[in-house]
């Protein structure tokens, strides 16, 4: 891809992570092209159909929260690393509820493998859990696919009884059950 074309597709992707974030994925995609500063026809080459923009804004945000374990490990003591990313993932999965009907359907049509997803996850908690098990600040004994499961037990529940304020204590409380029992 030339550089203008790649930044072209950057700005595109920039203002589309903005406005879903702000008003889920209904936002009209011309106005996603205007704010980026290119036609209609130019995010349209880049991203044929909204899923493919939906797509291509959850694998940049996907990457994001993934590759941020080890820069929270380079600032923090593994427990409040740990915190610290449930945070962001705490909002990454906010953001993508009003996405979900889209996303639904790329990962029916096979283009968003969620095991791939589950993964990645799990590889940045268990970053994070085996520099705790190493420290002494958070146990050994705990399998980073069973964190991601707690995680998504406290989003579900937060989201289904409209209680996103219940989300900081429940995480909160999701790393005092990952110390080490004394």
């Amino acid at each position: 891809m030339r550089a203008h074309a790649r930044r072209n597709r950057e700005k595109l992707l920039a203002v589309a992570r903005a406005r879903f974030a702000e008003s889920g994925d209904g936002v009209p995609l011309e106005n996603i092209a205007r704010e980026a500063g290119v036609g209609i026809g130019t995010l349209y080459r880049h991203f044929p159909q909204r899923e493919a923009l939906v797509e291509a804004v959850y694998a940049a945000e996907l990457d994001d929260l993934t590759s941020s374990a080890p820069g929270l490990l380079d600032r923090y003591e593994p427990e409040e690393a740990l915190r610290a990313w449930m945070d962001r993932y705490a909002l990454f999965a906010a953001a993508k509820r009003g996405m979900a009907d889209t996303i639904r359907s790329v990962i029916a049509s096979g283009r968003l493998p969620t095991p791939a997803t589950r993964e990645r996850i799990n590889a940045a908690i268990a970053t994070i859990l085996a520099a705790g098990a190493r420290t002494g600040g958070l146990r050994a004994d705990v399998e980073a696919d069973d964190v991601t499961a707690m995680l998504l037990g406290v989003f579900l529940s937060t989201e289904a009884t409209n209680s996103p304020e219940r989300t900081g204590p429940l995480l909160d409380l999701l790393v005092d059950a990952l110390r080490p029992r004394t």
